[in-house]
C-alpha cells in the first residue's frame, strides 16, 4: 500500500496552526496569554534593593493593661514615642500598631486610633470617635450584631491588650507570662509555698 499524495488544498499541521492563529481574536488572545504567563512567573517585576523601602521594625508584645478613655488617647501613633497604635472595640482594647497603613496618622481609620472605635463600626462611619466613655446602651440590636462581627474580625487579627475601663472602674491585674487576667494573689502564693516544700 503506498500513501496517497496530499492534495494541494489539505495544509499541513503547521501550516493550519499559523493559519488559526492569525485571525485577529485568537491573536488578542495570544499576547494576553502570554502577557499573563509573563506576571505570573514574576519576569517584569521590580524586586530590585534600592526600589523596596525596609518595613519598619516591629514593635514588642505590650504587657496586658487596662485602660481609660483618656490613657487610651496617647497610643494614636503620635503621641508615644514607640509609635504604637490602640484601637477600643467592644470594650476591648487591642493593638494594631502593625496595620499602620489603616489606622497610623492620615490613614483611612486613623479617626480611630486612641480611641473606641465601637460606635462608627456599629453604625458604619468614620464619623468622629467619642472623645468620653460610651456604653453604647443607644445601639439597636442590628448595630450591636454588627459590632460583634467587627468584634470577632479584629480580636482574631490583632493582640488584645487589656480592656476600656467604664468610669470608677478598678482595672484588672494581670500577673502571669501568659497574661492572663484574674489570677488571684492566693494562687501565686499558693504556688510559692508549694516552691518552697
Amino acid at each position: 500500500m503506498s500513501e496517497e499524495p496530499r492534495s494541494e488544498e489539505e495544509p499541513g499541521f503547521m501550516a493550519g496552526l499559523i493559519a488559526e492563529a492569525s485571525s485577529p481574536l485568537n491573536l488578542v488572545l495570544l499576547v494576553l496569554c502570554s502577557f499573563l504567563i509573563y506576571r505570573l512567573l514574576g519576569f517584569g517585576s521590580k524586586k530590585d534593593d534600592e526600589d523596596s523601602t525596609p518595613l519598619p521594625p516591629r514593635l514588642p508584645r505590650m504587657k496586658r493593661r487596662d485602660f481609660t478613655v483618656e490613657e487610651l488617647k496617647e497610643f494614636d501613633g503620635v503621641l508615644n514615642s514607640e509609635g504604637r497604635i490602640l484601637v477600643a472595640v467592644n470594650g476591648k482594647v487591642l493593638d494594631v500598631s502593625a496595620a499602620k497603613q489603616l489606622y497610623g496618622p492620615n490613614a483611612p481609620y486613623s479617626i480611630y486610633a486612641g480611641r473606641d472605635a465601637s460606635r462608627g463600626l456599629a453604625k458604619f462611619t468614620l464619623d468622629s470617635a467619642p472623645v468620653e466613655y460610651d456604653d453604647l446602651s443607644d445601639l439597636n440590636p442590628a448595630e450591636m450584631e454588627s459590632l460583634r462581627e467587627w468584634e470577632a474580625q479584629l480580636t482574631e487579627r490583632y493582640f488584645c491588650v487589656g480592656k476600656l475601663l467604664k468610669p470608677g472602674e478598678k482595672p484588672t491585674e494581670y500577673f502571669d507570662e501568659e497574661d492572663s487576667p484574674n489570677k488571684s494573689k492566693a494562687s501565686s502564693a499558693d504556688t510559692e509555698s508549694k516552691k518552697e516544700a
